[in-house]
């Protein structure tokens, strides 16, 4: 039966860790501000271990190690760009390591490996099967935890993404298509009986080929003729499997609609042309999740992740939106989601949000009428004439020339509702404008017209940005999957909100000790400027001297003190 774990186990007087340190590294050890700690109070502790008891069936089938230990490894490995040996070897033997995970004890044991990758299986499959991201709960609930104790300003935001790629060899066409076959092949392997002798012989010289040495030893037309011929078996296959609902069935499938088409007669099947086979077609059947996208030059078969974060001037700021989706998701579906995971994580209404060009859509400022979203440009290059609409009319202004004109309203286009204006240009030739391009040019005029300071307040995202891929080797994750992808980003931003809390709280500790120390200080330098005066004004007075005397020395003496206070 599921129980929840102990936030804080008893500690053994006897086996208790500082026992066995000497005093140095037991100061270290104990130290609260250091990152185990803050590890353990900000993260582990924070773990609500009820989220992930539907994982877990009444009766029986707990786990036989906490959940919040179990969670922290999981963060801990992401963290430190660890394998799966080598996390349980820190676990092991690194007692800070430990002691981030609330292990305090010399004899507390660690979970067994068969336990931590159950607990990750179940996860995989709830969210499967359920659709929804447990760890994306826990990563909201810990953000507004510490949001509320940090007392994080969550008014202002800002956002960028990132474009990673699958763990995945990069296959052509003709591997794709052979490789799921295979996958399929070897899941069904009762079909291959209802194909012909020929049939047969085909299917079983396709299952022995490598798909990469034909490729390297064929022509593209023999490549043609047997993605051709491949298809009409594939096509059989999948008639004679009908009614079945395996994951390999239904990748064939999508492979092969894909990758071919039947005429509609139904009895014919060819390869499709290359520009009819969409971005978001399978790039390997080991990740079918996975999708392309080429980003300004970037070419990229993964995902795409959007991080948010708060950006105050002044005190501490948290990833508070993480979500990763196919490589070919646009930026601007990730806008309205961002804002409402901030507005449900920080508890504060979002009033400015910064963000480039590539966020800029006309839902997304309709969605958004309430807060002020801040581009750093637009998409596309700059028209050559600026339009500006008056009481009086559309002015379009030439910027090559300098010229204005004002435009005339013309006949709409064909089922569309929106203005069309007309202008007669210097070399004769007419130009039309419609709502797009009027909006266009009044973006672009709002963004010249913002503050520079403004303007570059998005800047620092990219840092975050960076720390949130800087484990990855080679732009790649070490998974595949949609899932998985999710699960890392979230443990990665966790452990990024916790290095900047670390920071942050041994920053704010300097300066308290600092401010306290400058008014001891300046409490002694007042004290003993005091007695000096005293002492002056006795020697002047046996000494009898005029008072103008006694308070220019006075003065003097304040002034050094004060002084000597200041410039300490």
């Amino acid at each position: 039966m599921f129980r929840k774990s102990e936030k804080n186990p008893q500690l053994d007087a006897f086996m208790n860790v500082p026992n066995y340190l000497d005093s140095k590294a037991s100061k270290v050890y104990s130290d609260q501000k250091h990152w185990h700690n803050q590890f353990r109070e900000q993260v582990v502790v924070k773990i609500n271990e009820g989220e992930f008891g539907i994982l877990y069936s009444e009766t029986m089938g707990a786990p036989n190690s906490p959940i919040r230990i179990l969670a922290g490894m999981m963060i801990l490995k992401e963290a430190f760009g660890w394998s799966d040996s080598q996390l349980f070897e820190q676990c092991q033997f690194n007692l800070l390591i430990r002691s981030a995970l609330g292990l305090t004890n010399m004899n507390d044991t660690i979970p067994v490996q068969s336990t931590y990758y159950l607990f990750r299986q179940k996860i995989h499959q709830h969210q499967m099967q359920t659709g929804e991201d447990l760890f994306e709960k826990i990563f909201k609930e810990i953000t507004n935890l510490q949001v509320k104790e940090f007392n994080v300003n969550g008014r202002e935001i800002r956002m960028d993404s990132k474009l990673f790629g699958s763990n995945i060899a990069t296959y052509s066409r003709y591997e794709i298509i052979i490789e799921t076959l295979k996958l399929f092949c070897k899941s069904e392997n009762q079909i291959s009986k209802r194909l012909s002798s020929t049939e047969k012989n085909q299917l079983e010289q396709i299952l022995k080929e490598d798909p990469q040495k034909t490729i390297y030893h064929s022509t593209r037309e023999e490549i043609n003729d047997g993605l051709q011929s491949i298809g009409i078996l594939i096509y059989k296959l999948l008639k004679y499997s009908k009614g079945t609902h395996s994951e390999a069935f239904e990748l064939l499938n999508r492979v092969f609609d894909e990758q071919y088409k039947i005429s509609s007669q139904g009895q014919k099947v060819t390869l499709r042309p290359k520009q009819e086979i969409s971005s978001s077609s399978v790039q390997s059947p080991h990740d079918p999740d996975c999708t392309y996208r080429n980003k300004g030059g970037q070419k990229v078969k993964g995902y795409s992740a959007n991080l948010t974060e708060t950006c105050s001037d002044e005190g501490l700021n948290l990833i508070t939106s993480v979500m990763v989706e196919s490589a070919n998701t646009s930026d601007t579906t990730f806008v309205e989601k961002a804002i409402e995971d901030t507005k449900e994580v920080a508890g504060q209404p979002v009033k400015v949000a910064y963000m480039d060009g590539g966020y800029q859509t006309p839902d997304n400022e309709t969605f958004s009428q309430d807060i002020d979203l801040v581009y750093t440009g637009i998409q596309g290059a700059a028209s050559r004439f600026d339009l500006e609409p008056k009481l009086d009319g559309l002015w379009v202004t030439d910027t090559q020339t300098g010229e204005k004109f004002l435009s005339r309203k013309v006949k709409k286009q064909k089922n569309s509702t929106e203005d069309r204006y007309q202008i007669k240009t210097a070399e004769g030739k007419y130009r039309y404008f419609g709502a797009i391009e009027i909006r266009a040019s009044e973006l672009r005029r709002q963004i010249k017209q913002r503050p520079k300071a403004q303007a570059q307040k998005r800047n620092n995202v990219e840092a975050t940005i960076y720390h949130f891929g800087c484990e990855l080797k080679k732009q790649k994750t070490k998974y595949r999957g949609l899932i998985k992808q999710k699960i890392w980003s979230f443990c990665r931003c966790l452990w990024i909100n916790l290095v900047r809390i670390v920071k942050y709280s041994v920053d704010l500790d300097r300066k308290t000790n600092t401010k306290a120390k400058n008014q001891t200080l300046l409490g002694f330098f007042d004290l003993t400027s005091t007695i000096l005066n005293h002492l002056a004004q006795k020697l002047l007075n046996l000494l009898n001297l005029p008072k103008r005397i006694l308070n220019h020395f006075t003065i003097i003496a304040r002034l050094r003190y004060c002084g000597a206070a200041r410039k300490w």
